[in-house]
């Protein structure tokens, strides 16, 4: 019985009609729900269409049922009997009825795949928050600075969280309020709307009894508006950063964060409200670069909590920044082993710490701070950490790229936002280098490295007194201003041949970095200093002034030093800095290392080991000056052509002969003679007219000296 109605059904084709029904409602489900939502249509049009899908299956099974499509149009079923034209196409429509299966499966595959418009939330959008002083109403020191640091920790356990630095915003309450001290609500409050910053947070801490009351309070940081008031009764002191901890959650989950969810929060490093205070007197005297006072501080928060990793690695840090190496590498270890007690973003930083600051690995460091931005996405210091770090490793762009991502959170950050700045200027962006420098002056007329950028945007455009004009704005900025302004201007006058004034600029500048305690800067004028005594033909003044600038040390005063000492024929000075260059660990002192032993050989006349040594450099460090050398290795060699290239490389890559030592110290006479180089290069390829162009280029910038001669008379 069963058989026969089964035959009966595919005689009357109610398999194929209703195949064709499903697949076609399939698709035109699969179809609507992506198309409709793009268009705005209400959800209960897609509802309606699946309801109906479902009501007319049976009666589709119905009317196939008593229905047939024939060459003579729709009929009803013949009498299995009777002789009756076979449905149209019946093998056609075997082939249909698939095909139309086939395309709704690929559909619905498809969009199982790749999600539906509304199949993925939209992320959470960053919330900045400034956490201001807490008003301490128990005479007890402890609780000074202990909440907001365990009230920090706690809130950043959210990925879309990003608590405001406290160092940070106390200096911009000083610029609102000069002489304030700490950082009242009143005081967050306009710190909070000059920022940008979305959320304030205050609160109180009080006695009732034996024990204490802790409220916090979440208000608009712009408007003022109070958004959450969380409050907790303490029994003991002990039990005081579990009420922190359990009020964080509230406030995490007023602000959006649905992770919370009435499970434990992640606990807190620190077990002592002591060990917190302790850590956080700490990291106040590291700010205020009081770091041998702070290592007590960190060793009584390790003593009084041994397991307080976050307390370990600020410790190891600071000894390290002291010179305390051996002290620094063993509290590293324990640090690192303590790192299971630490949150998530707190492990990441101090990896990164550790990789950045410690061993200099700058690749693993990327690594890290990559993983803690995909995690922490609002983290907006450490896109700044992974802006440092690529442009430790000159990438510049990327460099750039995730400084303006730091600055997404915090748009008025002064900070980053000139440091987004720097990072544009070494990445060749000189429109963005100085727009953004302009917004950073805007921000804070004094902050005098501003106007670096816009110094050398102005000589990239060939424009040398539109760079002394922004040197001279500088100048007028206190004695930092006035100190990097002196180095630019001598910069300048080095690129136009000026050695004369140079020295007196440069000689000037020594003396004031003398009486202002500025050393470092001072050795960097001293080597400079002999470069232009050197180029003048002062070869005996160029070696007294080069000493004092080799003992400073630093790639910014050793690599000119050899180049000058080359210069005046001192190869053996020249030797002694590559040999101690090659001893360092980091690849840019070892490039520069065989950048060195090229450029003596090539003084040797041995060209093609000199190209061997140059070529071996760039594979250690591909740094703008050994493509400088290598190119007039090249010319010198008679390879005109791959001269060519390298000198276009050059140019390509001008923004980071700004200041190629990434010191933020002005290295503009580097390219000086850039064109006249370029123009012999392409002059021995046989293009004149593009080589007479690049003469008269340079002699634009520098219309005396031998190789202006030689250009002239190359026109």
């Amino acid at each position: 019985m069963l058989k026969k109605f089964v035959r009966e059904l595919r005689r009357r084709e109610v398999f194929r009609a209703t195949g064709l029904y499903v697949g076609i409602c399939w698709l035109l489900i699969e179809v609507s729900s992506t198309v409709l939502p793009t268009f705005d249509a209400p959800e209960w049009i897609v509802r309606a269409i699946i309801i109906v899908s479902i009501i007319g299956f049976p009666v589709a099974v119905v009317l196939a049922w008593i229905y047939d499509f024939t060459d003579h149009g729709i009929v009803v079923q013949a009498d299995p009997t009777d002789t009756v034209v076979p449905p149209v196409g019946s093998r056609k429509m075997d082939f249909v009825v698939i095909g139309i299966l086939s395309v709704a499966l690929m559909v619905s595959v498809y969009l199982n795949v790749t999600g539906r418009p509304g199949d993925v939330a939209e992320p959470q959008q960053p919330v900045s928050v400034l956490i201001a002083d807490f008003d301490n109403a128990t005479g007890d020191p402890v609780f000074d600075g202990s909440i907001e640091q365990a009230l920090q920790i706690g809130l950043e356990g959210a990925s879309f969280i990003t608590t405001f630095p406290r160092a940070s915003a106390e200096r911009a309450a000083r610029t609102l309020q000069p002489g304030s001290m700490g950082l009242s609500a009143e005081l967050a409050r306009l710190v909070s709307v000059r920022e940008g910053i979305n959320v304030m947070l205050d609160g109180e801490i009080s006695t009732k009894g034996d024990g204490y009351v802790l409220v916090i309070r979440a208000s608009d940081g712009a408007a003022g508006e109070e958004l959450v008031n969380a409050s907790a009764d303490v029994d003991s002191k002990l039990d005081v950063l579990s009420a922190v901890n359990r009020l964080t959650g509230e406030i995490r989950e007023a602000l959006g964060d649905e992770s919370v969810d009435g499970r434990v929060m992640e606990t807190f490093t620190a077990h002592s409200i002591e060990a917190m205070q302790d850590y956080t007197t700490a990291q106040q005297l590291v700010l205020a670069g009081k770091r041998d006072e702070a290592v007590a501080y960190y060793a009584s928060a390790v003593e009084q909590d041994p397991d307080f990793g976050r307390a370990l690695s600020g410790w190891a840090l600071t000894l390290f920044n002291l010179g305390r190496t051996e002290e620094a590498n063993a509290l590293w270890e324990r640090a690192l082993s303590k790192m299971d007690t630490m949150t998530a973003r707190e492990r990441y930083r101090t990896l990164g710490l550790y990789y950045m600051r410690v061993t200099g690995n700058y690749e693993k460091a990327i690594e890290n701070y990559q993983a803690l931005v995909d995690a922490y996405p609002a983290d907006n210091s450490a896109h700044n950490n992974l802006a440092v770090a690529y442009f430790a490793t000159l990438n510049f762009d990327k460099a750039r790229d995730h400084g303006r991502q730091a600055l997404e959170v915090y748009p008025n950050n002064v900070i980053m936002r000139s440091n987004y700045a720097l990072f544009a200027m070494y990445a060749g962006d000189f429109a963005t280098a100085t727009a953004e420098a302009e917004q950073t002056l805007a921000l804070e007329e004094n902050r005098h490295v501003a106007w670096l950028p816009i110094a050398m945007a102005n000589a990239a455009e060939g424009d040398l007194g539109g760079a002394q004009a922004a040197f001279d704005s500088m100048m007028t900025l206190g004695d930092g201003g006035r100190s990097l302004a002196n180095l630019g201007s001598a910069d300048l006058q080095i690129v136009r041949g000026d050695y004369v004034a140079a020295i007196e600029t440069l000689r000037a500048g020594i003396a004031h970095d003398e009486e202002t305690g500025n050393a470092r800067t001072r050795a960097t004028k001293e080597v400079m200093l002999a470069d232009a005594l050197a180029a003048g033909g002062a070869s005996k003044s160029a070696t007294e002034a080069l000493a004092p600038a080799i003992e400073a040390g630093g790639l910014g005063r050793l690599v000119p030093a050899a180049l000058i000492s080359i210069q005046i024929g001192d190869t053996e000075t020249a030797s002694a800095i590559a040999e101690s260059l090659g001893q360092k660990l980091q690849s840019q002192s070892r490039a520069y290392s065989l950048m060195i032993a090229g450029i003596l050989e090539l003084e040797a006349g041995k060209q093609v080991p000199a190209i061997d040594k140059l070529r071996a450099a760039i594979e250690m460090s591909d740094l703008w000056l050994i493509r400088f050398h290598l190119g007039r290795a090249y010319l010198e060699a008679g390879f005109a052509a791959e001269a060519v290239g390298e000198f276009q490389i050059c140019q390509d890559r001008i923004g980071e002969a700004t200041a190629m030592f990434l010191d933020d110290r002005p290295t503009w006479r580097y390219t000086a003679t850039l064109s006249y180089w370029s123009g012999r290069a392409e002059e021995g390829l046989g293009m004149a007219h593009s080589a007479r162009e690049k003469y008269r280029l340079f002699l634009q910038t520098r219309p005396n000296g031998p190789l202006a001669d030689d250009a002239k008379g190359r026109l």
